[in-house]
């Protein structure tokens, strides 16, 4: 039995997300691979057809310079130092061009020798070609146009038969946004594909090597010899072999040559730019090269469109509810003013109609759900806690009952205004009929039981769901405009009532004011009191710990190091804010210089920061707070054995979620542990209902937490 025979059947088809994609032990057949000893430069390890590339059977213990000659060699032994990536170009005693690739390994050189192209283009005319590709790009006018043209670009640079650019949806489905092709193959545009379709661990390696090559997905992979007892980690290698699954996968497909390169924003997975072509296709390393360079300025093209996109919606949205604020009277009852005005207010929103439930009744305009179903409803958004606005594109998911109505309300977004006379404002969205196309049936690609085989789907005709139930999403704008009507609606209640006072009481404060002031006087002395016990806390364990075993004291110092972070927090969160929201690049800014100032002057030079504003409740804020402040000082502790180095934090809005980052240039491996610390930060992320990942920054460590902005809906 050959190499390659034994090795396909130790691949079957086994399921996709527990298969070890990154040590497949084999490589593809258009290049060699060589795992070569740094000290002498001796092959360990080798894959490919050797004989027909070199000459020889086996280089095995012999130097790789006999092979690739001094020169190549010697750029060999620089590449062992460190870098990663292009060596030279060498002829093959088959006479073809290959581009010898190297990357240090542990103690090991990884050293791929890959068929080039044959003929090498330029490197002013690559430049060239890509700064025409950005120059398109930069003047599309919003994200949909910078995907068609990114598609047409990697369709030129490539020459690849169709290149889709694919999304990642919120459900790890996705979705075809644009697409280049030729003629004769089919189209893919608009098509959703199941999630099964991208493991989570081919979406891992996408992120740390953002281009994958199959010239030939009908190739027999060559075997990596010897075996060794711990497998070689392939993950950045370009000849590395895929898995059968996916193999067998395009060939279904209809797909000989397949190209992959990696869509990253801001550390996340947007997507992929996937080529296709019917016949073998190589993509020899130069163009691999660009490609990449053209990915990476389309993610930053997708990411300035988008942001002004939401920019300019928000501005929008904005003068919208200034204009219809300055027309309402302020002589009759807010229900009857917004009566007045209730087309404009739906389209505030977008919707298809709106409600207006206060005590001189209901008022509807456009489509709605029948009185009673409004009168419930508006109870139900009453009651629920926290200020944000209710909104649900799938209501009856939230409200059974709803199913009833979802024709003309499958969405809702809804705010109540207490006060004297409670109003609440629903807007509503009408079912929308969706068809998703699929690229193929999904069900097909599922599988039973935690060791069922994952069979590769065999048709990928368009396929057709219907999607009942649900409406247009809103948009994170919509809903912030949403939560700023109510609160202006609140205050232009409060000056309506004033004006109808008598004169002789203007003079006095409403009984509105007069709680309002109660309430933030007993708030202060609240906080003034709770500063005060966290000092005389610190106070105590600092005094204990003088007179402590050096055992106990260090638990001590420890101890008091969290409650002063405590104190810090409080401190600034109640001195910055007063109201139920706080603004997270103020109140961050504030922290970080008061955390830079606690551990001298050396340390305060080092922090770095590049905080957006994004605004939260209050609770969340000092949740936010104590994570931050137990991230810096963990890389205080242990990221440069506590001397002073760079440390950056970063802060950003992601749709509904927000980011933030702290990232050092240490020695990396200080991750969450079992101690205290560790366990409070698991903690107080699962509070958040977000998620905390430690990566890699090569150098140092990189904590990312991703956490709602607020309650989201389901």
């Amino acid at each position: 039995m050959t190499d390659a025979v034994a090795l396909a059947d130790r691949l079957d088809l086994n399921a996709c997300d527990r298969e070890p994609i990154h040590v497949p032990e084999a490589i593809q057949p258009h290049g060699l691979l060589l795992v070569v000893e740094t000290a002498g430069l001796t092959v360990r390890q080798e894959a490919g057809r050797l004989a027909r590339v070199t000459g020889d059977d086996s280089w095995l213990g012999r130097s790789i310079e006999g092979l690739l000659g001094s020169r190549i060699t010697e750029r060999l032994r620089a590449s062992g130092l460190g870098d990663d990536g292009f060596v030279g170009r060498w002829r093959g005693a088959d006479g073809l061009d290959y581009d010898v690739i190297a990357r240090p390994h542990d103690a090991l050189l990884i050293v791929e020798i890959e068929q080039s192209s044959q003929s090498a283009q330029p490197g002013i005319e690559l430049i060239s070609r890509l700064d025409t590709a950005g120059a398109a790009l930069e003047r599309a006018p919003s994200v949909r146009a910078v995907c068609d043209r990114a598609a047409e670009a990697f369709r030129t640079l490539t020459g690849f038969d169709r290149i889709m650019i694919y999304r990642f949806l919120e459900d790890e489905a996705g979705q075809v946004v644009a697409e280049a092709r030729s003629p004769e193959v089919e189209s893919f545009q608009n098509h959703h594909f199941p999630a099964t379709d991208i493991p989570r661990q081919a979406r891992a390696l996408y992120l740390r090597n953002p281009v994958r090559v199959i010239p030939d997905s009908h190739y027999q992979p060559e075997a990596l010899r010897p075996a060794e007892a711990r497998p070689l980690d392939m993950s950045d290698c370009g000849l590395r072999s895929v898995s059968p699954v996916h193999l067998q996968y395009l060939r279904n497909m209809g797909v000989r040559a397949s190209a992959s390169v990696s869509i990253i924003i801001d550390g996340e997975l947007w997507g992929l730019v996937a080529c296709h072509s019917a016949r073998p296709q190589l993509l020899p390393f130069e163009l691999r090269m660009a490609a990449t360079t053209l990915a990476r300025n389309l993610a930053r093209q997708i990411k300035a469109k988008g942001e002004a996109e939401l920019y300019r919606e928000r501005i929008r949205l904005r003068q919208l509810e200034d204009e219809l604020i300055g027309r309402l009277p302020t002589d009759r009852p807010l229900e009857e003013a917004l009566a007045d005005n209730g087309r404009d207010l739906a389209d505030l929103a977008d919707a298809d109609g709106v409600a207006i439930v206060g005590q001189g009744g209901q008022y509807r305009f456009g489509v709605t759900p029948p009185e009673a179903a409004i009168r419930d409803l508006a109870h139900w958004v009453a009651d629920q806690p926290g200020l944000r606005p209710v909104s649900t594109h799938v209501l009856s998911q939230r409200r059974p009952e709803a199913a009833a109505f979802t024709t003309e309300g499958s969405g809702l977004l809804g705010v109540h205004l207490q006060g004297d006379r409670p109003l609440t404002v629903l807007w509503f969205r009408a079912e929308i009929v969706e068809t998703v196309r699929w690229a193929g049936d999904p069900s097909t690609a599922r599988k039973t039981g935690d060791k069922a085989v994952l069979t590769p789907r065999n048709s990928f005709e368009a396929w057709s769901e219907t999607v009942r139930g649900r409406s247009r999403r809103w948009t994170p704008a919509q809903v912030e405009s949403a939560g700023r009507m109510r609160d202006a609606l609140i205050d232009f209640a409060s000056v309506s009532q004033l004006r109808s006072l008598n004169r002789s009481l203007q003079a006095s404060l409403s009984e509105r004011d007069l709680r309002l002031e109660q309430q933030e006087f007993l708030i202060r002395e609240v906080n003034h009191r709770v500063q005060n016990s966290l000092t005389l806390v610190s106070s105590f364990l600092g005094l204990q710990a003088r007179q402590a075993d050096p055992a106990s004291q260090a638990q001590l110092l420890e101890a008091r190091r969290r409650v002063r972070a405590v104190s810090m927090v409080h401190s600034r969160l109640y001195r910055a804010e007063t109201g139920s929201t706080v603004d997270l690049e103020r109140y961050f800014v504030e922290l970080i210089d008061d955390l830079g100032a606690s551990v001298g002057a050396d340390w305060n030079a080092e922090l770095q920061h590049d905080l957006a504003p994004v605004r939260v409740e209050a609770g969340r804020a000092v949740t936010l707070g104590l994570i931050l402040t137990e991230l810096i000082i963990n890389a205080q502790k242990y990221a440069y054995d506590g001397q002073p180095g760079p440390i950056r934090i970063r802060l950003q809005e992601d749709g509904r979620n927000l980011r933030l980052a702290v990232e050092d240039e240490g020695k990396g491996g200080h991750k969450v542990g079992q101690g205290f610390g560790s366990m409070m930060i698991e903690s107080l992320v699962t509070q958040l209902g977000g998620q905390l990942d430690y990566r890699d920054g090569d150098p140092g460590l990189h904590a990312l937490l991703k956490a709602p902005i607020g309650i989201e809906e389901v």
